[in-house]
């Protein structure tokens, strides 16, 4: 199975992107240069939705 190696910009871990799942082809592709690993990117939507409902 093929993967990438990123770097997430929030917590400056390396993670890897697995071939199939959704950021893959984001990250093949480099259409942005900040990738969020899954960690992250679950911590930052529940902070978004906490705020969204004050």
């Amino acid at each position: 199975m093929f993967h990438y190696e990123a770097v997430c910009y929030h917590c400056k871990k390396v993670f890897k992107v697995y071939e199939g799942s959704p950021k893959y082809k984001i990250v093949k592709e480099k259409k942005t240069k900040m990738f969020c690993c899954e960690d992250c990117d679950h911590k930052i939507r529940l902070a978004a939705i906490k705020n969204f409902f004050r």
